[in-house]
């Protein structure tokens, strides 16, 4: 392989890595769009914006995606741990908003 080829060849792997970079933001767009319809749910019926049985079986889950995959299990729950800690964040400020509003709980 010569130089030039060497570097095609980490042309193509950097565009695939970019690609593979537009699809996560796009995946994890569409996730906190679901999460906070989530959190919206959550606040209308006074729910804590936690739920830390489903954040286990996720984490669990998730271990055991990445161990499918072989990508390192303790990686994908620190990825996982950032999200669930910001959807928390998010239904914490979800309920603060709803929460001088009147909901059908109240």
């Amino acid at each position: 392989m010569t130089e030039a080829d060497a570097k095609r060849q980490l042309a193509q792997y950097r565009q695939s890595i970019d690609n593979v970079d537009a699809a996560l933001v796009h995946m994890l767009a569409e996730r906190f769009r679901c999460t906070k319809a989530v959190g919206v749910l959550k606040a209308t019926y006074n729910l804590p914006p936690a739920d830390p049985a489903r954040e286990e079986y996720q984490i669990n889950r998730l271990r055991q995606l990445a161990k499918d995959a072989d990508l390192d299990p303790d990686f994908a729950e620190k990825f996982l741990n950032f999200i669930i800690k910001e959807v928390i964040r998010h239904h914490e400020a979800i309920a603060a908003d709803l929460g001088g509003k009147e909901t059908a709980a109240s």
